[in-house]
């Protein structure tokens, strides 16, 4: 299992939300590449980047910023955040990603996500995002009653393989992780994914590393890291303790 450092950036800065709150928001980088810059050197292999305003207003709004970290870090950056038209996903591509998270528009515009497909294969991930497991869109501001393992199916019919899960009601709370939510979507997922929500200690990452599921590729961590609870080295020993690190870096 791979970490997944989160970097969320709104109004320009790297910030964390609450439970995916506009409204509470703490700051933690004025310049969401010192951030980026942080996690690489502490060992970081891989980043995960939002756009948060882009996932609010439709369209992505911080690509300059994106494409100053993925030009400075020497490692893939996988980005969401607004990205509801091929359009957007062509300039993320261009603006040096390596992987687009598609939310919103992969549930409501059946041709978007095909032509995504086609175009870009395998650098296509699907967040579903859910709270009291059900399917949260709009930049987690409208809330569904479609459960998220109907989300999953319905996904994997079209060609899906590569998920995002968060758990909205966890988020940023330094709650820990649901351990049988992430059993439940491992049994709904055909393919692979990635979890976020609550993680708030290395103790937290080895619970989700001894659930030993192997379609649980990796875990995405926000909070915890900018409050210092633990280091990168830290996380992805607890991590490895899976025994599946390389095979799941060589999936995502």
């Amino acid at each position: 299992m791979i970490l997944y450092p989160a970097i969320d950036i709104l109004e320009g800065k790297a910030v964390r939300l609450a439970r995916g709150d506009f409204e509470e928001r703490t700051v933690y980088d004025a310049d969401p590449l010192d951030a980026a810059r942080r996690w690489v050197q502490a060992g970081a292999r891989v980043l995960h980047v939002v756009d948060l305003d882009g996932a609010r207003s439709g369209s992505p709004v911080n690509l300059d910023q994106v494409e100053r970290i993925a030009r400075e870090v020497e490692v893939p950056v996988q980005l969401g955040g607004g990205l509801r038209s091929v359009a957007a996903v062509r300039e993320a591509v261009r603006a040096g990603v390596t992987r687009v998270v598609l939310g919103t528009a992969a549930y409501t515009d059946i041709d978007f996500l095909d032509d995504v497909i086609a175009e870009h294969g395998d650098r296509v991930v699907v967040s579903v995002d859910a709270r009291d497991g059900r399917l949260a869109s709009a930049g987690w501001l409208e809330q569904t009653e479609i459960p998220a393992e109907q989300v999953f199916e319905r996904l994997g019919r079209r060609g899906v393989h590569s998920f995002v899960y968060s758990n909205i009601d966890r988020d940023g709370m330094l709650s820990g992780p649901d351990l049988d939510e992430v059993r439940r979507v491992a049994g709904a997922v055909r393919g692979r994914f990635l979890y976020s929500g609550g993680v708030a200690s290395v103790a937290d990452l080895g619970a989700l590393a001894g659930l030993r599921q192997v379609n649980l590729a990796g875990v995405i961590v926000g909070k915890a890291l900018y409050e210092g609870r633990f280091t990168i080295a830290e996380a992805q020993t607890a991590l490895a303790g899976s025994g599946r690190a390389q095979e799941a870096s060589d999936a995502l």
